[in-house]
């Protein structure tokens, strides 16, 4: 029996709760050793987590699909538009959000005697980017077709940034070594509950497509 059944099998014992999350990758394919060695990779790290009371993501690049998770059942999922990556053989083992994305808070009016809604879901942001250690920073913005002008502003601030650290690479003498980058594009609304989903010291796991 190959390492990746008996962790599934593993993950049948559990809890009940796994019964319907056996199939997490029905996109599979038991033929592939490089699939199947990814594929325990992941199931192997998540089990880990699983057995903690914490919620933490998993993000799944080859189906496209970023899940946020407890106990090993999906409590929320976002679909990916498209993403790209740089250095991505090196994402993997299990990283931790350093902190989440700021949000710019409302002024509250002290002098006013009507009560003052509460941050909500509308005041998360649509375009950050996130740091996590092991070092691995995630790119999160609107996908062109949720929202066409905040994807070219979203694209200009990332090209900025880009071309910011090229030219610091430059002026060092040095290459850019900060780690593995994914650039995630998400519906508006997407961006704004992962957001909302964050905690610091989160735990992250990414599912690496074998054929890139």
């Amino acid at each position: 029996m190959s390492l990746c059944a008996i962790l599934l099998l593993l993950f049948s014992f559990a809890t009940t709760s796994w019964a319907g999350d056996i199939e997490a990758f029905p996109d599979l394919n038991l033929n592939d050793p490089s699939s199947l060695q990814e594929a325990s990779r992941v199931l192997e790290e998540e089990l880990k987590l699983a057995a903690r009371p914490q919620t933490y993501i998993l993000i799944d690049l080859v189906t496209r699909i970023i899940q946020i998770k407890g106990r090993g059942v999906e409590l929320h999922r976002i679909p990916i538009a498209t993403w790209t990556s740089k250095l991505l053989k090196d994402m993997k083992g299990i990283h931790r959000l350093i902190a989440r994305p700021p949000v710019v808070r409302r002024k509250i009016d002290p002098t006013t005697t009507v009560e003052q809604e509460p941050i909500s879901l509308a005041d998360m942001p649509v375009d950050y980017t996130l740091s996590f250690t092991p070092p691995l920073t995630i790119g999160v913005a609107p996908s062109a077709g949720g929202s066409p002008l905040r994807w070219i502003v979203s694209s200009g601030k990332t090209w900025w940034r880009n071309l910011k650290n090229w030219g610091g690479s430059l002026l060092t003498d040095q290459s850019v070594t900060r780690g593995p980058h994914l650039q995630l594009a998400v519906s508006v609304e997407h961006a704004q509950s992962l957001a909302w989903s964050l905690v610091d010291g989160m735990s992250l796991v990414i599912r690496r497509p074998t054929d890139k």
